[in-house]
């Protein structure tokens, strides 16, 4: 069989719209795909194996160090919603506020609101056949639901409505960065916790608690957290730093996608979820794991870039490719490439960074 006839009979083998109903681009490499998954099938299912004795034998899920190294090896899909509900802290808060959710939705709404949130519905992954108006049930309606309830419970964040050159942002987020992050990691919740209730809890979890200021009117935290990386780059890999200085670019117009829509939209879906089991269970300092990997491992495509478009484009093409796809190998990376990488770094970092961004009002 030549090479034309064994991408056709993949293409033919592997569906057109993945598990979690997101239609495959045009260029999708399916020979490859097929490939990476027939080995990644056989991990999934002794990971499977492992955490249903584990969630059998413990009755639950609490953080120790043994659930750590299983969740960096994978949550299986089953029971991916309620890992991420116990190791995220959102399952006791839902527990402790019932009905709480139902009250936000039912209570007084708020026009604005309501409005900067049906703007963005059919702009939310428009190649997912779930979202789409023509779905039965469509999870446009759940994804209102979900953004107005935290809207109306967190109004200091409201919901974060970004596009390019945003002045809520004060920065610029790139050509095609016509985002907003919050529908977007909304969606994903959705997708995989098929539940309203849990799909808010998880992303107060993550808007509240794991990733704070990053949504907020200034977005304090993401720029904070986008200087961070700036200085971890200089620490580990100070040729790309320079080369980013010797140009006058600023981090934020390469990076802010990945922070603000934690990589969904960026990484493959797979991918993307193998980074949020870790996310939940140790904090934002996976962002900069991920975000150090990316840039190490294509260091020398970086550091051939010539121009600041130059650089712009070869940051877009290091999230793409085989090396994100195969997600159980980059994951592995992600915890060796950066090297040592403490809470404490991370926490003075914030800090002096932080201080700085303020000093400049």
């Amino acid at each position: 069989m030549d090479p034309a006839e064994r991408a056709q009979a993949a293409r033919a083998r592997v569906p057109r719209i993945d598990p979690y109903g997101f239609e495959r681009p045009e260029d999708f490499d399916y020979e490859a795909y097929e490939e990476f998954f027939s080995t990644y099938l056989v991990i999934l299912t002794k990971r499977a194996i492992k955490w249903s004795k584990l969630l059998k034998r413990s009755g639950g899920v609490r953080k120790s160090l043994t659930v750590k190294r299983y969740v960096r090896k994978g949550i299986p899909l089953e029971h991916r919603a309620r890992v991420w509900m116990a190791m995220s802290g959102a399952q006791a808060q839902m527990d402790q506020n019932p009905g709480y959710y139902q009250r936000l939705l039912e209570g007084e709404g708020s026009p604005s609101l309501e409005e900067a949130i049906r703007t963005d519905l059919n702009r939310t992954f428009p190649d997912n056949v779930r979202f789409r108006k023509t779905a039965e049930p469509c999870l446009q309606k759940t994804l209102y639901n979900v953004l107005l309830a935290y809207g109306l419970h967190n109004q200091g964040v409201g919901y974060c409505q970004v596009s390019p050159q945003s002045p809520r942002a004060g920065m610029s987020l790139g050509q095609d960065a016509s985002l907003t992050g919050m529908n977007f990691i909304a969606g994903y919740l959705i997708l995989i916790t098929k539940n309203e209730e849990e799909s808010f809890w998880l992303l107060d979890a993550l808007v509240g608690r794991i990733l704070p200021d990053y949504y907020s009117p200034a977005m304090l935290g993401l720029k904070t957290d986008q200087e961070v990386l700036a200085e971890l780059v200089r620490m580990k890999l100070p040729a790309v730093a320079a080369l980013m200085d010797g140009h006058g670019v600023l981090w934020t117009l390469l990076v802010s996608r990945w922070f603000i829509c934690l990589f969904v939209d960026i990484l493959p879906v797979e991918t993307v979820l193998r980074i949020w089991d870790c996310l939940f269970n140790e904090g934002s300092k996976i962002i900069f794991r991920v975000a150090l990997t990316l840039i190490k491992q294509h260091q020398e495509f970086i550091l051939e870039a010539k121009s600041v478009p130059d650089i712009c484009d070869k940051f877009k093409q290091i999230t793409k490719g085989d090396f994100v796809t195969e997600c159980h190998t980059f994951m592995q990376k992600i915890f060796s490439e950066p090297g040592r990488l403490s809470m404490t770094t991370i926490t003075r970092l914030r800090e002096s960074c932080r201080a700085a961004l303020l000093s400049q009002g």
